[in-house]
């Protein structure tokens, strides 16, 4: 009788600890909530305003691809302009006021606690996420937040009004964001303050103008190369490491153009020697095991020339990574 009650005993000793233990080690089983943010708008003066590129990348079950990574969505929101808004002129003005739309989403989602998932017809609206991101409260008390960016993309969007020879929005919003150009557009989406030069790394950026390579040089914008990618190499967690201990938040920015040409066929700016989607999906993963990675943003899904939804499949694989990351920290 004695040695049953020994042994009962130190079965619920045993169980005490493990429930302590569990609780101590912190919610790595717990859901990961996720905000959606969609910005339908380009912003470029040629072609629609805006189209379903972004929406699209909605399809196809990713609600379910979140789910099965241990998160779930919690709302859904699309960027909208106000009447007031409609009526201004110019594309670049009324995209400036779409942006900040985005940053007020994102801003709510983030001091609800959410993963920011913005969904983008192009990269220009990385503003809006940065300015949402710049007026979070919940990361910190007073001034506007330090935002860590991860630039994902076959180019560097390194050009300003000054370099640039296509004149194309979509290859500036970094510089701008960075202060280079376009100031009110970037006070438009809720930057108050531009983003420090040494808060920006770049990953497989492999094609950009002469002026514009000049430009990253001289800044001395970090690297990740694609290789680093597919190897989870030492330099993608050092790259990780240093941006986060100067940052109180870290967004991270995939221009679909990235990955490479056969799963983006439909993309009219494919770079030879990109990452796959499952290789960058592991990246990603491993940026959001970091605790301050936040945000995640896709821009310039081809919605319409996508065969076999080999490009949406990245998609999925990338948004997984970023939640199973979260869910995995410990």
């Amino acid at each position: 009788m004695l040695d049953r009650i020994n042994t009962g005993f130190w079965h619920a000793c045993l169980s005490g600890m493990c429930l302590i233990l569990a609780l101590l080690a912190g919610p790595a089983w717990a859901v990961v909530d996720v905000g959606i943010v969609i910005n339908p708008y380009a912003g470029d003066r040629a072609g629609p305003e805006i189209d379903g590129d972004a929406l699209a990348m909605t399809e196809g079950g990713l609600a379910a691809i979140i789910e099965s990574a241990g998160g779930r969505i919690v709302r859904t929101r699309t960027v909208t302009l106000t009447a007031q808004d409609k009526a201004q002129y110019g594309r670049w003005n009324r995209f400036g006021l779409a942006s900040g739309h985005l940053a007020n989403m994102a801003t709510e989602n983030f001091n609800a606690g959410l993963l920011n998932l913005g969904l983008y017809n192009n990269c220009s609206s990385l503003m809006g996420m940065l300015g949402g991101l710049q007026h979070a409260t919940q990361a910190g008390s007073g001034g506007p937040q330090r935002i860590g960016l991860v630039w994902i993309d076959a180019h560097g969007d390194y050009n300003t009004p000054e370099t640039t020879l296509s004149g194309m929005l979509g290859g500036m919003p970094v510089a701008i964001a960075a202060g280079d150009g376009l100031i009110r557009m970037r006070k438009q989406a809720g930057m108050d303050e531009p983003l420090p030069k040494s808060h920006i790394v770049m990953v497989g950026v492999r094609d950009t103008d002469p002026l514009e390579q000049e430009r990253i040089e001289r800044d001395a914008i970090p690297q990740i190369s694609t290789e680093d990618v597919r190897n989870l190499s030492s330099n993608l967690h050092e790259q990780m490491r240093q941006l986060t201990a100067i940052s109180d938040i870290v967004y991270v920015h995939v221009d679909l153009d990235v990955l490479d040409p056969a799963e983006v066929s439909g993309h009219p700016l494919t770079v030879p020697n990109g990452p796959t989607g499952k290789e960058l999906a592991a990246a990603i993963e491993v940026m959001f095991s970091y605790p301050k990675t936040a945000a995640l943003g896709i821009a310039s899904y081809p919605h319409l020339n996508d065969p076999g939804k080999l490009t949406l499949k990245a998609i999925h694989d990338m948004v997984a990574g970023a939640v199973s990351g979260i869910a995995e920290r410990d």
